[in-house]
């Protein structure tokens, strides 16, 4: 029964062969990690490794597969916490999904928080309820400020009867302290094929014939999708004003005016990207990448998004 749990588990994930042979391995010969880092490229299936492998390490034999995999993707088993970026706001946090909800104007990208942190804290000081350990996966680990990542260091130290599960884009992108505590799991972008699969598989198939889509994704269904989600959610006009390059001071305030009013933070880090792309295939102008890199990092550093555009649109006019 076991055998065909391992053996199954890991069927919704795509082009990863490496991870999935490190992980049944594990499982298989009880050599289990107190910590595990999965690192690759966002939208690659991470995330979803992390629900394989949870419902490998939740599994409990007098316990149906069927109804574990389920409560697992409705995320109410009492042996697994998944922690998300949050925002802050009014003293509460929200996932990206309730701050949309809410209808708030993001001003900067969400963080993992300690307060979050010293709540994994408590949810491993009780022991497992119904699995033969805890799970715990931090989506976006690289998201944690240094307080943060210091205090799931204590954690990792002592992980007590549980396995954390870090997702984050690269070794680099944590402190050498996490990264030491944890098994490296690597993931890579697929190829094409793969990600025709997967594409197709979540009724996507349509992002196929948007090659400038596929070329930001790089391999990656997940960043494909949100992508094409966040080209249909910027207006045409805006869209279509802000892949030409002002033709003067004034013209560059109003475009930054306008961007600053219709879009979120996170969908101006998502317009550089894409300016970025085209305006390479259109001019394969250095200058005008590099003004935009410059805007991302000061988007990130949460520099007031509407001087920052005027300041890089301004640029471009003399380029």
């Amino acid at each position: 029964m076991v055998n065909a749990v391992v053996s199954s588990a890991f069927t919704p994930l795509i082009g990863q062969a490496p991870a999935v042979e490190l992980l049944t391995r594990a499982v298989v010969q009880n050599r289990i990690a107190p910590a595990y880092l999965f690192a690759g490229s966002q939208g690659v299936g991470r995330s979803l490794a992390a629900r394989c492998f949870a419902e490998l390490l939740l599994f409990n034999p007098q316990k149906s597969t069927a109804s574990l995999r389920h409560r697992i993707q409705q995320g109410n088993h009492p042996d697994l916490l998944w922690v998300e970026p949050t925002y802050l706001h009014q003293g509460k946090l929200l996932s990206p999904a309730e701050a949309a909800e809410a209808g708030l104007k993001r001003k900067s990208p969400p963080v993992i928080r300690l307060e979050q942190v010293r709540q994994i804290a408590q949810f491993l000081g009780r022991p497992p309820l119904e699995a033969p350990r805890s799970v715990v996966v931090l989506n976006q680990a690289e998201t944690m400020a240094e307080a943060a990542a210091n205090g799931l260091l204590k954690t990792l130290e002592e992980p007590g009867q549980a396995t954390l599960i870090l997702l984050a884009p690269s070794i680099d992108a944590l402190l050498p302290t996490l990264v030491s505590r944890c098994q490296r799991i690597p993931f890579y972008r697929l190829s094409e094929e793969n990600l025709t699969q997967v594409l197709t598989q979540a009724g996507q198939a349509e992002i196929l014939q948007q090659p400038q889509v596929l070329t930001i994704a790089q391999g990656s269904p997940g960043e494909a999708i949100a992508s094409w989600q966040q080209l249909q959610a910027i207006p045409s006009e805006l869209l279509d004003a802000a892949t030409q390059i002002p033709r003067s001071v004034r013209a560059a305030l109003e475009l930054a005016r306008q961007i600053d009013k219709t879009l979120d933070t996170e969908t101006q880090l998502w317009l550089i990207t894409y300016l970025q792309h085209r305006y390479w295939q259109a001019q394969a102008k250095p200058g005008l990448l590099q003004q935009l890199e410059t805007a991302r990092r000061h988007l990130l550093n949460s520099v007031q998004p509407r001087l920052v555009w005027e300041v890089t649109l301004m640029a471009m006019v003399d380029l």
